[in-house]
C-alpha cells in the first residue's frame, strides 16, 4: 500500500511538534516533506533570548537536528518559501522551482514581527525580534554601538533588552501603555517587575508613542508624540505580532485575523489544515506555546485516524523568568465589579501573590517573585476548582514549604507537571520507574517535559529525587569560596551570558560579600576569564598565586627553585653548560635531576631571579603552574629492545602542543614505548603507553597523596591520533573543571564514560581543539618574547612581588 503524501509549510516548533505525534501515533502512515523559509532545523523560539544575551548558543536551542528529519525519512527543504497552492490538484510550489503534491496539506506559517508604521523605521538598525538572523543582528550590533532602545515593553521586549543589558548595551525600554507586561500581570505585578528590572540598569519610558525614527542612513535617535527625543544606534522592535495569513489569503481560503479552523484545526478548503499562530480558532489567535502544541495533537489525532476530543480552546498560562524575575499568570487576572481577590504580598522579599475568583470558582491568578504553586492553581483554572480548593495552596505555604516537603508530593498523577508539552506527573514517575530515568535531560528526551520554555524544570527536579528516594544522586552546590554563595558553574555561566571582562566586575555584578575577593577566589575568577575569553581577557597578573607571577617555587626557607623547559627530558652539551655557568655564577646550591626528567636549580635567592632567567635563554619549565609541567619518557624503540613506538618523540611532541596553556590544575603527562612503564605512564593526569601497532591512552592518574591509577580512555594508531584525544580530553577538562581540581578528582566526579560518550564525536573535538587553539594563540609566550628582545629583567620589574 502506498503511502499518502503529507506537506508541512513550516518548519516551526507548532508544525514539527505535530508531525512528532503523528510519527508516534502512525509512524509510517505518511511520506512527508517539510518546507521551512530560515536554512535552519527545527529550533526553540522561546530560548532565542539565552542565545542574544549569550548563555545559549544556536546549537543548544534546536529541537531537531538534521539527523532527526533523515531518520525519519522527512524530505526538509530549508531556505524554501511556500508561493503557491493548487488546491484542486492538491500541489505546492515554492519560490526555488520546487513542486510538489500533497493528499494532506498543514500551513504552520507562524505569524511576522509587526514594524510602526512611522517615518524611519526603514532605517539601518531598527531591527524586529523574532528570529535567530534578528538575534545575530542585534549581537552584531552590539560590537559597535552602545545605546539601544526597545519598543514594547511585553514579554518580547523585555527579554530583548536583557539580552541587550548583557552585550553591555545601555537600554531604554519605551511602552505606550503605564504598566509592563500588561497582557500577563495585573497593576501591582508589573510596577515590582519594573522596579526590579531598573534595579539592574534596564531604563524605562513609559507612556511614550514614538512618533519617528531620527537618522539618514542609520538610525540616531527616536522622537516622541511629545516633541522629546531620545538617542539610540540600535532599536528593536517588539510590538507585537501577526499571523502570517498571505499564502491563504491569495488561494481562497478563508482568513480573517488568522487562517479560520474549526475544532479539528481544519480550513475552509478539503485537506488542507492550519495549526500554531497562523491559526484562528472560534475567534482566538494565540501565540503561546502550549496552546500550539494542543492544536498539534488534535490535528496529529485526526490525520492519524485516532479518535480524539476537539479543540474546544485553551486556558492560557504564563510561567517564566523575566531577566531573573520569576512570575507566573494563568487566566482572568485583572479584577471586575463581580470578581473577588484572594492577595498575599511581602514587600521585603519581593513576593506579591492573587488569585481571582468569580462565583466560587477559580478563574485565574498572578504570582511574582515565588511561583511555586503555579502549576497547581493553573490545574484548578483549566478544571473550574471551587474557590475552598485553594485552601490547599495556602495551607502548603505554612506547613509543607517549612517542613521543605517538594510540592509535587501532594499532586494528583493526572495533574500538569510541563504545561508547554502537556506532560502529566504520572507520565513522569511511569518514565522513571519504568525506563531507569535518573536525571532531567533523560526526562527531557523520553517525555519532552522541560524541552519548551522549561520552567517546569524545579519541579521535575523535584519528582525525580522524590520518585527515586535514596537512589536519588543528588549534585551539592558548592559555592567556590566564602565570598559567594555562587557554585563555579553559576560564576561561569554568568561570565559568558553578562560579558564579564574583570574580576573586579564579577565581583560587583555578583555581589560578591567581601569586595575585593579573597586568595581562594582571584585566581580563579582569573582562570575562568582567561578560558571563556582567550581573545579579549588580559591576564591579571596580581590574580595569580606568588609562584606563578615570580616564575618559581618559593621554598621552605624563602629562596626559589628555578626549572627551565627541557622537552621530553632530552637536553643538550650546551644547555647542561648554560645551565651549570649559571648555577656557578649565582652560587646556586642544589642543582638536581628531577623526576620530570628536567634540572631544577634549588636556593636561588629573589633578587637573583631576574637574572638567572636572563642568563640562562630558555623557557619556563611552569614547574609552579597551574599548566602543564611535563611530559615524562623512556628511551623508546631507537635505543630499549623492548620498547615498540618512539616515545621521545611523541613526548616531545605533546609538550611542545601543550605548553604554556593554563589549566585548572597542575597537569603531568608520559609516554612509555611499551606496557612495561618505564616512565609511569598509568599515574598521570594523561599517560600514553606504546604498544604494537598503536597507542593506549591513560587519563587521570595521580601519583600524589591520593594514588589513583589512569583508566584506559583510548586505543589509537596514530601519532596524530594521539595529540587530537589528546588536545580535547585537556579542554574538556579546561571548560568543566573547577579551578584546583586534578583530572583525578574531575574524571571521578563527571565519570569517564561521560567523557568518552562526549569527545566521541568527531565534531565535538574539533570544536574543542579549535577552542583550546585559540586559548593558545592569545596566551603569550612571555620567556619566548623576553628572551628574543633581551628583555626579562624588564618583564620581572612589572611583576609585583608580595
Amino acid at each position: 500500500m502506498d503511502k499518502r503524501k503529507l506537506v508541512l509549510v513550516g518548519n516551526g516548533m507548532a508544525g514539527v511538534n505535530c508531525i512528532e505525534h503523528i510519527l508516534k501515533l502512525k509512524e509510517q502512515s505518511y511520506e512527508i516533506t517539510i518546507f521551512g523559509t530560515e536554512p535552519h532545523p527545527n529550533y526553540n523560539r522561546i530560548q532565542l533570548s539565552y542565545v542574544l544575551g549569550g548563555s545559549s548558543k544556536f546549537e543548544d536551542i534546536v529541537l531537531n537536528d538534521w539527523d532527526w528529519y533523515e531518520k525519519n525519512n522527512i524530505h526538509l527543504y530549508t531556505g524554501h518559501t511556500v508561493t503557491k497552492i493548487n488546491h484542486e490538484n492538491r500541489v505546492v510550489h515554492t519560490n526555488k522551482g520546487v513542486v510538489e503534491s500533497y493528499d494532506e496539506l498543514i500551513l504552520a506559517t507562524g505569524s511576522n514581527p509587526f514594524i510602526l508604521p512611522i517615518p524611519g523605521a526603514h532605517l539601518s538598525n531598527v531591527i524586529s525580534y523574532r528570529d535567530i538572523k534578528d538575534c545575530e543582528k542585534m549581537i552584531e550590533a552590539s560590537k559597535t554601538y552602545k545605546k539601544a532602545a526597545v519598543i514594547g515593553g511585553g514579554l518580547l521586549g523585555l527579554e530583548a533588552a536583557r539580552g541587550l543589558l548583557n552585550l553591555s548595551m545601555d537600554v531604554t525600554v519605551i511602552h505606550v501603555m503605564d504598566t509592563l507586561m500588561e497582557r500577563q500581570l495585573d497593576p501591582t505585578a508589573s510596577k515590582l517587575l519594573q522596579a526590579e528590572l531598573e534595579a539592574q540598569g534596564m531604563k524605562f519610558r513609559m507612556n511614550a508613542a514614538t512618533e519617528e525614527l531620527i537618522g539618514e542612513d542609520r538610525v540616531e535617535g527616536l522622537r516622541f508624540k511629545d516633541g522629546s527625543v531620545l538617542d539610540a544606534d540600535l532599536v528593536v522592535m517588539a510590538v507585537g505580532i501577526r499571523p502570517n495569513v498571505e499564502l491563504a489569503k491569495e488561494h481562497g481560503i478563508e482568513v480573517n485575523r488568522g487562517i479560520v479552523v474549526n475544532d479539528y484545526l481544519e480550513t475552509s478548503v478539503p485537506n488542507i489544515y492550519a495549526v500554531g499562530e497562523c491559526a484562528e480558532h472560534r475567534g482566538i489567535v494565540y501565540g503561546l506555546v502550549a496552546p500550539l502544541y494542543e492544536q498539534g495533537q488534535v490535528l496529529a489525532k485526526r490525520l492519524a485516524n485516532v479518535e480524539t476530543k476537539p479543540y474546544e480552546g485553551s486556558v492560557l498560562s504564563t510561567k517564566l523568568k523575566v531577566s531573573g524575575v520569576d512570575v507566573f499568570s494563568a487566566g482572568e487576572f485583572i479584577d471586575q465589579p463581580d470578581t473577588k481577590a484572594y492577595r498575599f504580598q511581602d514587600d521585603f522579599q519581593g513576593v506579591y501573590k492573587k488569585v481571582l475568583v468569580k462565583d466560587e470558582t477559580i478563574i485565574g491568578a498572578v504570582l511574582f517573585g515565588e511561583i511555586d504553586e503555579g502549576v497547581r492553581l493553573f490545574q484548578m483554572i483549566r478544571n473550574g476548582a471551587h474557590e475552598k480548593e485553594l485552601k490547599t495552596i495556602f495551607s502548603r505555604t505554612n506547613t509543607e514549604k517549612e517542613s521543605g516537603a517538594p510540592q509535587v508530593i501532594s499532586m494528583a498523577d493526572e495533574e500538569l507537571i510541563c504545561g508547554c508539552n502537556g506532560v502529566s506527573k504520572g507520565t513522569i514517575v511511569q518514565a522513571i520507574n519504568e525506563l531507569g530515568l535518573d536525571s532531567v535531560e533523560s526526562i527531557k528526551g523520553c517525555t519532552g517535559a522541560t524541552r519548551s520554555c522549561g520552567g517546569c524544570k524545579p519541579l521535575v527536579q523535584d519528582l525525580l529525587q522524590c520518585t527515586l528516594g535514596d537512589k536519588f544522586q543528588k549534585v551539592e552546590k558548592e559555592p567556590i569560596c566564602s565570598c559567594t554563595t555562587l557554585s563555579r558553574d553559576e560564576v561561569v555561566e554568568a561570565i559568558r551570558a553578562m560579558k564579564l571582562t574583570s574580576t573586579k566586575e564579577v565581583m560587583n555584578v555578583l555581589e560578591w560579600n567581601q569586595e575585593n575577593g579573597c586568595s581562594k577566589c582571584r585566581p580563579a575568577l582569573n582562570y575562568y576569564l582567561g578560558m571563556a575569553w582567550p581573545k579579549e581577557y588580559e591576564d591579571e597578573r596580581t590574580s595569580r598565586f606568588v609562584n606563578e607571577r615570580l616564575h618559581a617555587n618559593i621554598q621552605k626557607d624563602g629562596t626559589y627553585s628555578v626549572v627551565p623547559r627541557i622537552y621530553g627530558g632530552v637536553t643538550s652539551p650546551e644547555q647542561m653548560r648554560k645551565i651549570a655557568d649559571v648555577a656557578d655564577k649565582y652560587e646556586i646550591p642544589m642543582v638536581k635531576i628531577t623526576g620530570g626528567q628536567r634540572i631544577d636549580l634549588l636556593g636561588v635567592k629573589k633578587e637573583d631571579l631576574p637574572n638567572v632567567w636572563a642568563d640562562l635563554d630558555m623557557p619556563s619549565g611552569y614547574a609552579y603552574a597551574k599548566a602543564l609541567r611535563t611530559v615524562k619518557t623512556c628511551v623508546g624503540e631507537n635505543f630499549c629492545r623492548f620498547g615498540t613506538q618512539d616515545s621521545i618523540q611523541m613526548g616531545i611532541d605533546m609538550e611542545k602542543r601543550f605548553e604554556r596553556l593554563w589549566t585548572p590544575h597542575k597537569v603531568k603527562m608520559a609516554v612509555s614505548a611499551c606496557p612495561r612503564n618505564c616512565a609511569e605512564s598509568g599515574i598521570k593526569d594523561i599517560g600514553v603507553v606504546g604498544v604494537d601497532g598503536g597507542w593506549e591512552l591513560y587519563v587521570g592518574g595521580n601519583g600524589g597523596v591520593h594514588l589513583r591509577g589512569g583508566d584506559l580512555f583510548i586505543k589509537v594508531k596514530t601519532r596524530e591520533e594521539v595529540l587530537e584525544w589528546s588536545a580535547a580530553f585537556v579542554q574538556y577538562y579546561r571548560e568543566t573543571a573547577k579551578y584546583l581540581e586534578r583530572t583525578s578528582h574531575w574524571v571521578e566526579r563527571v565519570g569517564l564514560e561521560h567523557i568518552q560518550e562526549v569527545l566521541k564525536d568527531e565534531g565535538t573535538r574539533a570544536e574543542l581543539i579549535k577552542r583550546m587553539d585559540e586559548a593558545l594563540e592569545s596566551s603569550k609566550d612571555p620567556w619566548k618574547e623576553a628572551i628574543e628582545e633581551r628583555s626579562v629583567r624588564q618583564m620581572f620589574e612589572k611583576v609585583t612581588v608580595s
